[in-house]
């Protein structure tokens, strides 16, 4: 299965359901109590977080998608510091506020990453399912997708009006079950119950066969579109009526923390599905995220350059030669990982050792390489007639191969200014025994605090000597 990344930027997604706080206490232990043997938490850090549908709205958010939220809070300091962070990350959020009943608060205390010990405040809210399917109403002009982000915890006590709502406006609404009764979410577009949770309903499933089978008389059941079981280290299971099941495997390369998993997958299943991918696309792309997420501490969002990263290692091309478009997302997505970015630029007509050893070189100082090449008519512009040998698809090709080079472009002009002024590297670099000072496009680069480093040649290596003895011959 091909994937590719969607444009996120009008996926619009609408999430309505369980707002809590995840709040985290971190601190140093250092010793047991005299009281009880248990240990003593240092608490010197207090960490606020977006849970359940907050979460998830903030997870759509990450991904460059416009998000809105519709859950119900107390009238509180947590409230407040949920209002804040959706804010900050830009959810469009509408809380139901219930006076004298608190917002639901999941506190974690964590030491050495470790969490040692969680307590929940919480009550069952009294809400009015009217005036919030009044809030949702107003909110679905404009709307991709409908997510149900169901936490039993009260706030959505009428998921049948909330899906006929959407389904009038041929919104596709996604549900991220709870409980023992799925009958609430009949005619759904996608539920995505984890394992344990499809089993609660249909009963222990001995193996894949069993699972599919159960799967197919749900969906059949409750009218549903399509059925996408999450299984831990087992990966994802997406059932859809008159289709074969799609088994895709868990891509986690080291499980640190499962929490918020679920929403990263719904959030991004959502989001996918809003920008226009095909669901098993779509679920493709859930499934990696969910890899990624697994390997954060605590309930934690997946931001697009993640997934765009992730995207390309999946499909080869995270590195290699590249347009200036797909150069620029590159380098956008390695300086969201603090990544140094470092340039060079040439004919490299022939390559040798002396190329090879100086590429080695120039790689030293970042963490990712640009090499620019130019093209066939700078090159016989500068170089004069007969140059190049090797033509610039070839020349660009034997360059990606070598495990220095990170990415490969071409440019037209005689010089690399122009394209210094679009990539901005952290570094330019070039070889030879001349002064920085008189480094094509050093000006530019350091105006904008960049660093100019000149590496020395290898001796005894040149093209044009090569070409020269080649001709000679």
């Amino acid at each position: 299965m091909k994937l590719s990344m969607p444009r996120f930027d009008q996926a619009s997604v609408l999430v309505v359901g369980d707002v809590m706080l995840d709040r985290y206490w971190h601190g140093g232990t250092s010793r047991i109590s005299p009281e009880a043997p248990v240990p003593v938490v240092r608490v010197d850090q207090v960490e606020d977080r977006p849970g359940g549908a907050a979460n998830v709205a903030l997870n759509i958010a990450a991904l460059g998608a416009p998000a809105a939220l519709v859950g119900v809070t107390g009238v509180d300091e947590a409230r407040q510091s949920l209002s804040d962070s959706l804010a900050a990350a830009g959810v469009d959020a509408h809380f139901q506020q219930i006076e004298h009943q608190p917002t639901i608060i999941k506190l974690r205390v964590m030491s050495r990453h470790q969490q040692l010990l969680r307590m929940d405040f919480e009550e069952p809210f009294d809400t009015d399912p009217a005036a919030l399917l009044a809030q949702v109403e107003a909110l679905l002009d404009g709307v991709k997708v409908l997510i149900l982000s169901d936490y039993g915890k009260g706030a959505l006590r009428n998921h049948q009006a909330l899906i006929q709502a959407a389904r009038k406006r041929g919104i596709p609404v996604l549900a991220d079950p709870k409980g023992k009764d799925f009958e609430i979410y009949r005619g759904a577009s996608v539920i995505t119950p984890n394992l344990a949770e499809f089993e609660a309903i249909v009963g222990h499933c001995a193996d894949e066969s069993d699972l599919v089978a159960k799967g197919a008389e749900l969906m059949s059941e409750l009218e549903l579109g399509a059925l996408l079981v999450t299984r831990g280290e087992h990966g994802m299971t997406l059932l859809r009526p008159d289709h074969s099941p799609l088994h895709l495997p868990a891509r986690a390369r080291e499980v640190f923390d499962v929490t918020g998993a679920g929403d990263t997958v719904i959030s991004t299943l959502a989001a996918a599905i809003a920008a226009g991918e095909e669901l098993p696309q779509a679920v493709a792309l859930a499934n990696l995220a969910a890899g990624i997420v697994v390997g954060k501490l605590g309930t934690a969002c997946i931001s697009a350059p993640e997934l765009r990263r992730a995207v390309q290692r999946e499909e080869g091309s995270e590195r290699g030669v590249m347009t200036l478009e797909q150069l620029l997302t590159a380098i956008e997505d390695a300086r969201a990982e603090g990544e140094k970015i470092v340039f060079t630029n040439g004919c490299f007509d022939i390559l040798h050792a002396g190329h090879v050893t100086y590429l080695e070189q120039a790689r030293a100082q970042g963490d990712r390489l640009i090499v620019a090449v130019n093209d066939d008519g700078s090159v016989s512009r500068l170089k004069g007639p007969g140059r190049p040998i090797n033509s610039v698809d070839r020349r660009m090709a034997v360059l990606a191969g070598l495990g220095a080079v990170d990415w490969v472009v071409c440019f037209a002009e005689d010089t690399p200014e122009n394209l210094l002024a679009e990539v901005k590297p952290d570094v330019l670099v070039k070889g030879g025994d001349y002064g920085v000072d008189q480094v094509v496009g050093a000006e530019l680069v350091t105006a904008y605090g960049g660093e100019v480093r000149v590496l020395g040649l290898v001796e005894n290596s040149s093209t044009t000597a090569i070409v020269e003895k080649i001709r000679q011959r």
